[in-house]
Protein backbone atom coordinates (compact mmCIF):
# COMPACT_ATOMS: atom_id res chain seq x y z
CA UNK A 1 0.00 0.00 0.00
CA UNK A 2 3.09 2.30 0.98
CA UNK A 3 5.29 1.14 -1.36
CA UNK A 4 7.72 4.25 -2.53
CA UNK A 5 6.80 5.98 0.51
CA UNK A 6 10.39 6.52 1.70
CA UNK A 7 10.57 7.61 5.58
CA UNK A 8 13.22 8.45 7.63
CA UNK A 9 13.54 7.37 11.70
CA UNK A 10 15.09 8.83 14.18
CA UNK A 11 13.27 7.52 16.67
CA UNK A 12 14.11 5.04 20.03
CA UNK A 13 11.87 3.25 21.76
CA UNK A 14 8.43 2.18 21.17
CA UNK A 15 5.82 5.64 20.15
CA UNK A 16 7.51 6.64 17.24
CA UNK A 17 9.11 3.57 15.93
CA UNK A 18 5.65 1.65 15.85
CA UNK A 19 4.35 4.39 13.73
CA UNK A 20 7.37 3.85 11.28
CA UNK A 21 6.58 -0.30 11.85
CA UNK A 22 3.49 0.46 10.65
CA UNK A 23 4.50 1.52 7.49
CA UNK A 24 7.06 -0.40 7.11
CA UNK A 25 4.40 -3.61 7.28
CA UNK A 26 2.37 -1.77 4.61
CA UNK A 27 5.29 -1.26 2.22
CA UNK A 28 6.81 2.16 3.10
CA UNK A 29 10.85 1.97 2.74
CA UNK A 30 11.33 2.88 6.38
CA UNK A 31 15.45 4.08 7.33
CA UNK A 32 16.04 3.69 11.12
CA UNK A 33 18.59 5.84 12.29
CA UNK A 34 19.77 4.50 15.45
CA UNK A 35 22.85 5.99 17.43
CA UNK A 36 26.33 3.98 17.73
CA UNK A 37 25.46 1.47 20.28
CA UNK A 38 21.27 0.43 18.97
CA UNK A 39 18.16 2.03 20.13
CA UNK A 40 17.71 1.07 24.01
CA UNK A 41 14.72 -0.94 22.95
CA UNK A 42 17.40 -3.83 21.61
CA UNK A 43 18.46 -4.27 25.20
CA UNK A 44 14.97 -5.14 26.51
CA UNK A 45 15.60 -8.31 27.64
CA UNK A 46 19.23 -8.08 28.68
CA UNK A 47 18.73 -9.68 32.19
CA UNK A 48 17.12 -11.98 30.99
CA UNK A 49 18.32 -12.82 28.30
CA UNK A 50 19.68 -16.68 27.83
CA UNK A 51 19.32 -19.40 25.23
CA UNK A 52 16.12 -19.92 26.18
CA UNK A 53 15.23 -16.45 25.17
CA UNK A 54 17.41 -15.96 21.51
CA UNK A 55 15.02 -13.39 19.97
CA UNK A 56 13.36 -10.13 20.82
CA UNK A 57 9.75 -10.07 20.20
CA UNK A 58 9.27 -6.48 21.09
CA UNK A 59 11.81 -4.70 19.32
CA UNK A 60 11.07 -6.80 16.35
CA UNK A 61 7.36 -5.61 16.25
CA UNK A 62 7.88 -2.12 15.95
CA UNK A 63 10.98 -2.38 13.85
CA UNK A 64 10.66 -5.32 11.40
CA UNK A 65 11.50 -5.04 7.88
CA UNK A 66 13.12 -1.22 8.07
CA UNK A 67 16.97 -1.25 6.92
CA UNK A 68 19.17 0.23 9.89
CA UNK A 69 21.72 2.85 9.55
CA UNK A 70 24.14 3.56 12.61
CA UNK A 71 24.94 7.25 12.98
CA UNK A 72 26.34 9.44 15.85
CA UNK A 73 24.30 12.62 15.21
CA UNK A 74 26.49 14.08 18.23
CA UNK A 75 29.17 14.71 15.36
CA UNK A 76 28.38 17.53 12.68
CA UNK A 77 29.10 14.71 9.95
CA UNK A 78 26.53 13.00 11.45
CA UNK A 79 23.60 15.45 11.44
CA UNK A 80 25.13 16.53 7.92
CA UNK A 81 24.24 12.95 7.05
CA UNK A 82 20.88 13.04 8.35
CA UNK A 83 20.02 16.61 6.29
CA UNK A 84 20.95 14.49 3.34
CA UNK A 85 19.18 11.54 4.04
CA UNK A 86 15.69 13.87 4.15
CA UNK A 87 16.72 15.37 0.87
CA UNK A 88 14.51 12.81 -1.00
CA UNK A 89 12.41 11.49 1.73
CA UNK A 90 8.60 11.66 2.00
CA UNK A 91 8.81 11.22 5.92
CA UNK A 92 10.97 12.45 8.91
CA UNK A 93 9.70 10.67 12.21
CA UNK A 94 11.25 11.45 15.04
CA UNK A 95 10.77 11.46 19.22
CA UNK A 96 14.15 13.14 19.91
CA UNK A 97 13.59 15.94 22.23
CA UNK A 98 12.57 18.98 20.35
CA UNK A 99 14.99 21.03 21.98
CA UNK A 100 17.59 18.97 20.89
CA UNK A 101 16.84 18.54 17.59
CA UNK A 102 16.70 23.08 17.46
CA UNK A 103 20.29 23.10 18.49
CA UNK A 104 21.52 19.94 16.15
CA UNK A 105 19.44 21.96 12.91
CA UNK A 106 17.49 18.25 12.68
CA UNK A 107 13.75 20.81 13.11
CA UNK A 108 10.80 21.30 11.00
CA UNK A 109 11.73 24.48 10.12
CA UNK A 110 15.25 23.88 9.17
CA UNK A 111 14.36 20.31 7.53
CA UNK A 112 11.43 21.71 5.19
CA UNK A 113 14.23 24.69 3.83
CA UNK A 114 15.83 21.36 2.18
CA UNK A 115 12.71 19.19 1.34
CA UNK A 116 9.42 21.68 1.01
CA UNK A 117 7.58 18.19 0.68
CA UNK A 118 8.62 16.69 3.48
CA UNK A 119 6.13 15.71 6.19
CA UNK A 120 7.92 15.37 9.27
CA UNK A 121 6.50 13.88 12.33
CA UNK A 122 7.46 14.69 15.63
CA UNK A 123 6.10 12.87 18.58
CA UNK A 124 7.11 13.33 22.11
CA UNK A 125 5.06 12.56 25.87
CA UNK A 126 4.00 16.74 26.01
CA UNK A 127 3.53 18.07 23.05
CA UNK A 128 5.75 20.63 21.48
CA UNK A 129 4.31 24.01 22.81
CA UNK A 130 5.17 24.73 26.89
CA UNK A 131 7.65 24.60 29.57
CA UNK A 132 7.43 20.60 29.48
CA UNK A 133 7.98 20.74 26.19
CA UNK A 134 10.98 18.92 26.34
CA UNK A 135 10.15 16.85 29.49
CA UNK A 136 11.03 13.35 28.51
CA UNK A 137 7.73 11.06 29.36
CA UNK A 138 7.56 7.35 28.91
CA UNK A 139 3.47 6.21 28.39
CA UNK A 140 2.89 4.49 32.07
CA UNK A 141 4.28 8.61 33.06
CA UNK A 142 2.78 10.97 30.17
CA UNK A 143 -0.20 8.65 28.25
CA UNK A 144 -1.54 6.82 31.93
CA UNK A 145 -0.22 9.13 34.90
CA UNK A 146 -0.55 13.11 33.24
CA UNK A 147 -2.99 12.70 31.16
CA UNK A 148 -6.28 11.56 33.63
CA UNK A 149 -6.28 7.67 31.88
CA UNK A 150 -5.00 5.98 34.53
CA UNK A 151 -7.32 7.44 36.69
CA UNK A 152 -10.55 7.05 34.73
CA UNK A 153 -9.22 3.21 34.97
CA UNK A 154 -8.78 2.79 38.09
CA UNK A 155 -11.54 1.52 40.35
CA UNK A 156 -12.82 4.06 43.11
CA UNK A 157 -10.97 3.17 46.13
CA UNK A 158 -8.30 1.52 44.32
CA UNK A 159 -4.55 2.46 44.04
CA UNK A 160 -3.30 3.27 40.56
CA UNK A 161 -1.96 0.38 38.00
CA UNK A 162 0.65 1.37 35.75
CA UNK A 163 0.21 0.24 31.68
CA UNK A 164 1.46 -2.41 30.43
CA UNK A 165 4.51 -2.78 28.20
CA UNK A 166 4.24 0.29 25.34
CA UNK A 167 0.25 0.21 25.56
CA UNK A 168 -0.06 3.93 25.44
CA UNK A 169 3.24 3.74 23.01
CA UNK A 170 1.24 1.81 20.72
CA UNK A 171 -1.64 3.84 20.57
CA UNK A 172 0.27 6.65 19.85
CA UNK A 173 1.26 5.11 17.08
CA UNK A 174 -1.25 3.94 15.04
CA UNK A 175 -2.37 7.71 15.96
CA UNK A 176 0.68 9.17 14.28
CA UNK A 177 0.54 6.85 11.43
CA UNK A 178 -2.53 8.18 10.79
CA UNK A 179 -1.59 11.39 10.60
CA UNK A 180 1.84 11.06 8.48
CA UNK A 181 -0.88 9.52 6.32
CA UNK A 182 -2.84 12.39 6.16
CA UNK A 183 -0.01 14.61 5.49
CA UNK A 184 1.41 12.79 2.59
CA UNK A 185 -1.77 13.30 0.66
CA UNK A 186 -1.36 17.26 1.16
CA UNK A 187 1.55 16.90 0.33
CA UNK A 188 1.22 14.85 -2.71
CA UNK A 189 -1.63 17.65 -3.82
CA UNK A 190 -0.18 20.63 -3.02
CA UNK A 191 3.75 19.99 -3.10
CA UNK A 192 4.22 21.47 0.50
CA UNK A 193 5.22 19.32 3.71
CA UNK A 194 3.71 19.18 7.15
CA UNK A 195 4.11 18.99 10.54
CA UNK A 196 2.93 16.28 12.48
CA UNK A 197 2.63 16.27 15.98
CA UNK A 198 1.31 13.86 18.17
CA UNK A 199 2.03 13.21 22.12
CA UNK A 200 1.10 10.78 24.52
CA UNK A 201 -0.91 12.86 26.71
CA UNK A 202 -2.96 13.52 23.34
CA UNK A 203 -3.67 10.23 22.21
CA UNK A 204 -4.38 9.26 25.89
CA UNK A 205 -6.86 12.18 26.40
CA UNK A 206 -8.88 11.08 23.45
CA UNK A 207 -8.35 7.32 24.16
CA UNK A 208 -10.82 8.05 27.08
CA UNK A 209 -12.47 10.94 25.56
CA UNK A 210 -16.05 9.78 25.76
CA UNK A 211 -15.55 9.88 29.30
CA UNK A 212 -13.39 12.83 29.63
CA UNK A 213 -15.73 14.88 27.29
CA UNK A 214 -18.49 14.02 29.61
CA UNK A 215 -16.95 15.56 32.32
CA UNK A 216 -15.54 18.58 30.64
CA UNK A 217 -19.29 19.53 29.58
CA UNK A 218 -20.99 18.40 32.82
CA UNK A 219 -17.95 18.51 35.41
CA UNK A 220 -18.15 15.33 36.92
CA UNK A 221 -17.96 11.91 35.85
CA UNK A 222 -19.14 8.35 37.00
CA UNK A 223 -15.99 6.57 38.27
CA UNK A 224 -15.14 2.71 37.33
CA UNK A 225 -16.29 0.52 40.94
CA UNK A 226 -15.39 -2.88 42.12
CA UNK A 227 -16.98 -5.33 40.07
CA UNK A 228 -19.98 -6.12 43.08
CA UNK A 229 -21.10 -2.57 43.04
CA UNK A 230 -20.31 -2.30 38.74
CA UNK A 231 -22.88 0.15 37.96
CA UNK A 232 -24.65 -1.32 35.26
CA UNK A 233 -25.46 -5.34 36.11
CA UNK A 234 -25.62 -6.48 32.52
CA UNK A 235 -21.89 -4.45 31.80
CA UNK A 236 -20.18 -6.77 34.20
CA UNK A 237 -17.99 -9.41 34.78
CA UNK A 238 -19.44 -13.33 35.97
CA UNK A 239 -17.14 -16.02 36.40
CA UNK A 240 -18.95 -19.34 35.68
CA UNK A 241 -18.89 -23.00 37.18
CA UNK A 242 -15.73 -23.86 35.99
CA UNK A 243 -13.59 -20.49 37.25
CA UNK A 244 -13.80 -18.72 33.87
CA UNK A 245 -14.82 -15.54 33.92
CA UNK A 246 -16.89 -13.96 31.15
CA UNK A 247 -18.10 -10.31 30.09
CA UNK A 248 -21.39 -8.97 29.34
CA UNK A 249 -21.39 -5.95 27.55
CA UNK A 250 -25.51 -4.48 27.30
CA UNK A 251 -26.23 -1.96 25.40
CA UNK A 252 -26.87 2.40 26.40
CA UNK A 253 -29.78 2.40 27.92
CA UNK A 254 -30.06 -1.23 28.97
CA UNK A 255 -32.99 -2.73 25.89
CA UNK A 256 -31.11 -6.36 26.32
CA UNK A 257 -32.25 -6.17 30.03
CA UNK A 258 -34.91 -8.94 29.08
CA UNK A 259 -32.91 -10.71 27.32
CA UNK A 260 -30.11 -11.43 29.54
CA UNK A 261 -33.15 -12.08 32.68
CA UNK A 262 -34.70 -14.51 29.93
CA UNK A 263 -31.02 -16.11 28.93
CA UNK A 264 -29.51 -16.83 32.42
CA UNK A 265 -32.93 -18.50 33.61
CA UNK A 266 -34.33 -16.00 35.69
CA UNK A 267 -36.88 -14.09 33.75
CA UNK A 268 -38.87 -13.81 37.43
CA UNK A 269 -36.85 -10.62 37.87
CA UNK A 270 -38.31 -9.08 35.32
CA UNK A 271 -41.21 -8.74 37.58
CA UNK A 272 -39.39 -7.92 40.45
CA UNK A 273 -40.46 -4.09 41.59
CA UNK A 274 -36.84 -3.49 42.79
CA UNK A 275 -35.13 -4.00 39.12
CA UNK A 276 -38.41 -2.51 36.84
CA UNK A 277 -36.43 0.66 35.54
CA UNK A 278 -32.91 1.22 34.94
CA UNK A 279 -32.84 3.61 37.74
CA UNK A 280 -33.99 0.56 39.75
CA UNK A 281 -31.39 -1.76 38.66
CA UNK A 282 -28.81 1.18 39.38
CA UNK A 283 -30.33 1.76 42.64
CA UNK A 284 -30.32 -1.85 43.92
CA UNK A 285 -27.60 -2.75 41.89
CA UNK A 286 -25.69 -4.80 44.47
CA UNK A 287 -28.33 -7.46 45.02
CA UNK A 288 -28.76 -7.52 40.95
CA UNK A 289 -25.05 -8.66 40.64
CA UNK A 290 -25.50 -11.19 43.47
CA UNK A 291 -28.32 -12.63 41.89
CA UNK A 292 -26.57 -12.58 38.46
CA UNK A 293 -23.77 -13.91 39.95
CA UNK A 294 -25.91 -17.01 40.96
CA UNK A 295 -27.52 -17.79 37.54
CA UNK A 296 -23.67 -17.44 36.19
CA UNK A 297 -22.43 -19.90 38.37
CA UNK A 298 -24.57 -22.67 36.85
CA UNK A 299 -23.18 -23.51 33.81
CA UNK A 300 -19.90 -23.79 32.60
CA UNK A 301 -18.61 -21.48 29.64
CA UNK A 302 -18.85 -23.61 27.36
CA UNK A 303 -22.83 -24.29 27.98
CA UNK A 304 -23.19 -20.68 28.17
CA UNK A 305 -21.58 -20.04 25.01
CA UNK A 306 -24.76 -21.34 22.76
CA UNK A 307 -27.53 -19.36 25.27
CA UNK A 308 -25.27 -16.46 24.79
CA UNK A 309 -25.00 -16.16 21.39
CA UNK A 310 -28.55 -17.32 20.53
CA UNK A 311 -30.22 -15.01 22.66
CA UNK A 312 -27.92 -12.05 20.64
CA UNK A 313 -26.31 -10.82 23.56
CA UNK A 314 -22.96 -8.88 23.51
CA UNK A 315 -20.18 -10.97 25.04
CA UNK A 316 -17.03 -13.28 25.57
CA UNK A 317 -14.86 -14.90 27.39
CA UNK A 318 -12.00 -13.64 28.94
CA UNK A 319 -9.04 -14.69 27.78
CA UNK A 320 -5.80 -15.27 28.79
CA UNK A 321 -2.97 -15.11 25.77
CA UNK A 322 -2.73 -18.71 25.25
CA UNK A 323 -6.48 -18.86 25.04
CA UNK A 324 -6.83 -16.32 22.23
CA UNK A 325 -4.28 -17.71 20.49
CA UNK A 326 -5.93 -21.10 20.19
CA UNK A 327 -9.34 -18.98 19.29
CA UNK A 328 -9.53 -20.01 15.52
CA UNK A 329 -11.53 -16.09 15.28
CA UNK A 330 -8.26 -14.69 16.70
CA UNK A 331 -6.47 -16.29 13.36
CA UNK A 332 -9.51 -15.40 11.10
CA UNK A 333 -9.29 -11.86 12.23
CA UNK A 334 -5.52 -11.85 11.22
CA UNK A 335 -4.16 -11.11 14.63
CA UNK A 336 -1.40 -13.19 14.20
CA UNK A 337 1.94 -13.33 11.80
CA UNK A 338 5.16 -15.25 11.28
CA UNK A 339 7.91 -13.09 12.23
CA UNK A 340 10.99 -13.53 9.95
CA UNK A 341 14.42 -14.05 11.23
CA UNK A 342 17.37 -13.54 9.51
CA UNK A 343 18.16 -17.45 9.46
CA UNK A 344 15.30 -18.27 7.43
CA UNK A 345 12.93 -19.74 10.13
CA UNK A 346 10.24 -17.49 11.87
CA UNK A 347 8.31 -16.85 15.17
CA UNK A 348 4.89 -16.04 16.06
CA UNK A 349 4.36 -12.01 16.63
CA UNK A 350 1.38 -9.82 16.16
CA UNK A 351 0.22 -8.39 13.05
CA UNK A 352 -0.05 -4.51 12.45
CA UNK A 353 -3.45 -3.18 13.09
CA UNK A 354 -5.11 -3.20 9.51
CA UNK A 355 -5.54 -5.59 6.59
CA UNK A 356 -6.28 -3.93 2.70
CA UNK A 357 -8.12 -6.66 0.75
CA UNK A 358 -5.77 -9.00 -0.96
CA UNK A 359 -3.15 -6.57 -0.15
CA UNK A 360 -0.29 -7.80 2.23
CA UNK A 361 0.52 -6.84 5.52
CA UNK A 362 3.00 -9.28 6.94
CA UNK A 363 6.39 -7.96 7.72
CA UNK A 364 8.83 -7.28 5.20
CA UNK A 365 11.87 -8.62 6.58
CA UNK A 366 13.21 -9.03 9.94
CA UNK A 367 14.85 -7.23 12.84
CA UNK A 368 17.42 -5.86 11.47
CA UNK A 369 21.08 -5.38 13.21
CA UNK A 370 22.49 -2.62 14.30
CA UNK A 371 24.20 -0.43 11.47
CA UNK A 372 23.24 -3.34 9.36
CA UNK A 373 22.44 -1.12 6.10
CA UNK A 374 24.69 1.88 6.87
CA UNK A 375 26.94 1.57 3.84
CA UNK A 376 24.24 0.41 0.67
CA UNK A 377 21.93 3.61 2.11
CA UNK A 378 25.28 5.76 2.41
CA UNK A 379 25.72 4.93 -1.03
CA UNK A 380 22.88 5.52 -2.32
CA UNK A 381 22.54 9.09 -1.58
CA UNK A 382 25.71 10.04 -3.20
CA UNK A 383 28.34 9.45 -0.22
CA UNK A 384 30.92 7.84 -1.83
CA UNK A 385 33.42 4.92 0.01
CA UNK A 386 36.72 6.66 1.00
CA UNK A 387 34.16 9.09 2.87
CA UNK A 388 32.29 6.14 4.28
CA UNK A 389 35.27 4.46 5.46
CA UNK A 390 36.54 7.84 6.88
CA UNK A 391 33.16 7.95 9.06
CA UNK A 392 32.99 4.41 9.78
CA UNK A 393 37.17 5.00 11.27
CA UNK A 394 36.07 8.36 12.94
CA UNK A 395 32.92 7.10 14.78
CA UNK A 396 30.65 9.27 13.07
CA UNK A 397 28.65 5.80 11.61
CA UNK A 398 28.60 2.23 12.49
CA UNK A 399 27.61 -0.88 10.30
CA UNK A 400 27.18 -4.41 11.54
CA UNK A 401 30.10 -6.75 11.84
CA UNK A 402 28.54 -10.05 10.48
Amino acid sequence: MLEGVKVIEMATYIAAPSAGGIMADWGADVIKIEPLGGCPMRQFYASAMTDDYPDNPVSALDNRGKRAIAINTGTDEGREIVRKLVEDADVFLTNVRPGQLKQQGLDFDTLSKINPKLVYASVTGFGLQGEEADKPGFDTAAFNAKSGFGWMMTPKGSAPAPLRTAAGDHITGIATASGILAALLKARDTGKGTLVESSLVRSAAYAVGCDYGTWLRYGRIARSRPREEAIVAINNFYMTKDDYWLFINGRPGEPDWPDVARAIGREDLLEDERFASLRDRRRNGVALIALMDEAFAQKTIDEWKPILDEAGLVWSPVQTFEQAFEDKQMHEAGVYVDMPKADGTSYKNIASPIRFGDESTDPKGPLPEIGQHTMDVLDQVGIDEETREKYLAAGVIGQHEG
